[in-house]
């Protein structure tokens, strides 16, 4: 028995979709195909003659059995069909871009400005901390106003004899007096200065040859020397063992200077020692 297949030819295929340049994509959908023109009677109206109608089926018996082929015409569009056709392209929203104003740096001049600011703020209160500071410790190393007001201090002579020492406050440090003999001067002039760490004339550090007036401080780290003791027969210093001989120059030990000579003077007339 012979079998029987039906095919429909539809001259107008259905497209939702569109290429990037606008144009329509359907497949098997030839849009360079143009419809025959007759020259004679172009615009008439009414059907075409020259083309026959394409509204009817025709029938066909073939080798493989019988086919039938239906030609259909699709009507014309009108405002209220539906266009499967189209080639516009669908707008797309704006992309959603993030607002990163916030967090946009800020001009360098103004971050350098506000920098140098900050630092010369600092700078100031620093100051201000450490003048405070500096000011009060000084308050508390110098002399009380009981001590100020002995700035010269006295001494009769007479009391102290040939070969003692004896030791008077000045400004609340310790002041050596020495009466020294006639060898202990000559030695003490006989020292080469070569031999000296702080190189220093016994005339130089002396009024009168016969008294010598010395501070009885250290110049170390600040003790108080033992009279009469030391290699040199001198001062001797128990902190960390200096040693001075009889004109208080500084021979041994880790002393860099000779002991300090402080201002004074001689009152011959009232027979005194006047320091300060």
């Amino acid at each position: 028995m012979a079998s029987y297949a039906i095919r429909k030819s539809i001259n107008l295929a259905p497209t939702v979709r569109a290429l990037p340049n606008g144009i329509p994509s359907a497949p098997r959908l030839n849009l360079v195909a143009r419809a025959p023109s007759d020259g004679h009677g172009h615009g008439a109206a009414g059907p075409r003659a020259d083309v026959p109608t394409r509204l009817t089926g025709t029938v066909t018996s073939p080798s493989v059995g019988l086919v039938s082929k239906t030609f259909v015409a699709p009507p014309p569009t009108t405002h209220l069909h539906q266009r499967l056709i189209h080639t516009s392209v669908a707008v797309k929203d704006a992309p959603q871009v993030p607002d990163f104003t916030p967090y946009t740096p800020k001009d360098e001049t103004t971050n350098r400005a506000m920098s140098y600011f900050m630092v010369g703020s600092l700078g100031v209160l620093s100051a201000s901390v450490a003048q405070s500071t500096i000011t009060g410790f000084l308050e508390t190393m110098a002399a009380s106003a009981d001590v100020l007001a002995l700035a010269k201090t006295e001494v009769e002579l007479a009391s102290i004899p040939e070969g003692k020492n004896v030791i008077i406050k000045w400004r609340g440090k310790p002041v050596f007096i020495r009466h020294r003999t006639p060898d202990e001067i000559e030695e003490a002039r006989t020292v080469d200065l070569k031999a000296l760490r702080d190189p220093q004339r016994d005339e130089d550090r002396v009024k009168k040859p016969e008294w010598l007036v010395m501070l009885g401080v250290c110049t170390h780290l600040g003790c108080v020397p033992i009279g009469e003791s030391g290699d040199y027969g001198g001062w001797f210093c128990p902190c960390h063992g200096s040693h001075y001989d009889i004109s208080g120059r500084a021979r041994k030990g880790p002393a860099p200077l000779n002991l300090e000579i402080p201002p004074y003077d001689f009152n011959d007339a009232e027979g005194k020692l006047v320091v300060g």
